[in-house]
């Protein structure tokens, strides 16, 4: 498959947190293996608010708490301690590049950003006072504030920058951070997204429009994409991030690449603000773009993880997209679900699931969907269901969707190195 070097991009180093695991290792073990990452909330609050029609979610498997140091606790929200343990994995798998700080960028996405630290000021403001609130607020509840401590901690002094578009944000960053590169403004960027906003607010708001799936009594097969019987996704939380560089740069110092960013594909709806285009016409040009982008074909795919969240319109429009944008060529695509076990990771979705989609081509396996007990037969795609497949030996290419409210398309196409 053709591409050259200044176009593409090296992926180098790979780090997350999720629902499933605390780094990357332990979070594709369980995604091949299958396991759900739904559990019962355990916040201090679930008593608080018994009218909450939700009382489980895809939380961390590892608290924060037991990888930062009690001040990182202390000065960053969830969102940014997520980030930061995300960002030291993906740097350190990387080798810790020697780049000149002037040459290194962050972009790291948030959905919806300091939601804790807001929520909690509100709180403190109220029952104490405003002499009581941290002087570390405002920093913290910043939705660049995951972004600029990543960059504080690495030293990056060619741009942090902090892309926020709902569900697509994750992506966009790794799109934006390819850009910079391209562009020739940096040969390093460490991309990715973060989000930690399970909370009784975002619960009762998501549930309000009828987005979560309310299988209480039945967690682990809550999120079910593509299934007949899903009825909406499961909240998430934790962060994906990955090391980019210029080929040049990345084969100059002998790095190891897991993967080749080969193109990106960024677009609008101009729908609606919270629905997919029906047809999935904005979707598609994403997909369209990011082969366009890297110089490919559709035949040459042969893997695409999936936003597919398990909501009723939103499987389905995505399916018509993948059609749309592959013809033919998509009945011989496997096409996998991950978020059917870590949940919809919101801000971070995006970003998890490029990693996801990165160790799929360099490991020549894709991620089993779980929970897909009857597919709906207006969904006629080739889903990996229940466990992994093998994928063609060779030279792999595959596509990584992300979708979000506002009518937010990305599409990110990988191949092997």
């Amino acid at each position: 498959m053709p591409g050259s070097d200044d176009r593409q991009i090296a992926v180098t180093g790979l780090g997350a947190t999720s629902p499933l695991g605390g780094d990357v290792q332990s979070t594709w073990e369980a995604l091949l293996a299958g396991r759900s990452g739904a559990r019962p909330l355990e916040a201090h609050w679930i008593e608080r608010y018994p009218t909450l029609p939700v009382s489980f979610a895809c939380s961390l498997a590892q608290p924060a708490s037991e990888v930062l140091t009690p001040q990182e606790i202390r000065r960053l929200d969830p969102s940014g301690q997520y980030a930061m343990i995300s960002t030291r994995e993906a740097w350190a798998h990387a080798g810790a590049p020697e780049v000149e700080k002037e040459r290194l960028a962050v972009c790291m996405a948030s959905g919806i950003g300091g939601l804790h630290t807001v929520l909690n000021a509100y709180d403190t403001l109220n029952e104490k006072g405003a002499r009581r609130m941290l002087p570390m607020t405002v920093p913290m509840l910043m939705p660049n504030g995951p972004a600029a401590a990543v960059g504080l901690d690495l030293q990056a002094r060619a741009g942090v920058h902090t892309p926020v578009s709902a569900c697509a944000s994750g992506a966009e960053a790794i799109a934006q951070g390819a850009d910079l590169i391209r562009r020739g403004l940096a040969d390093v960027v460490v991309a990715g997204g973060t989000e930690g906003c399970i909370h009784p607010v975002t619960i009762g708001a998501f549930a309000a429009m009828q987005a979560l799936s309310k299988w209480n009594d039945d967690m682990e097969r809550a999120s079910r994409p593509y299934d007949v019987d899903r009825n909406g996704f499961v909240m998430g939380e934790g962060s994906g991030a990955v090391v980019l560089e210029s080929m040049a740069h990345a084969k100059a110092r002998g790095a190891t690449i897991h993967a080749v960013l080969a193109g990106v594909g960024v677009t609008s709806d101009g729908y609606h603000m919270s629905a997919p285009h029906p047809e999935g016409q904005g979707a598609a040009r994403a997909m369209r773009a990011a082969l366009a982008d890297g110089d490919l074909a559709a035949s040459d795919i042969v893997h695409l993880n999936a936003h597919a969240t398990s909501t009723g319109v939103g499987d389905i429009a995505e399916a018509q997209a993948i059609r749309l944008a592959l013809g033919e060529a998509t009945d011989g695509v496997a096409v996998s679900a991950t978020k059917s076990m870590t949940g919809h990771l919101l801000g971070a979705a995006g970003a998890l699931e490029a990693i996801f989609t990165v160790l799929a081509v360099r490991e020549g396996i894709a991620p089993p969907t779980i929970n897909l007990d009857s597919q709906d037969p207006k969904i006629t795609l080739d889903v990996v269901n229940k466990d992994p497949r093998k994928l063609p030996d060779g030279d792999r290419a595959a596509v990584n969707n992300a979708f979000g409210f506002g009518g937010h398309n990305v599409g990110l196409v990988f191949r092997s190195a």
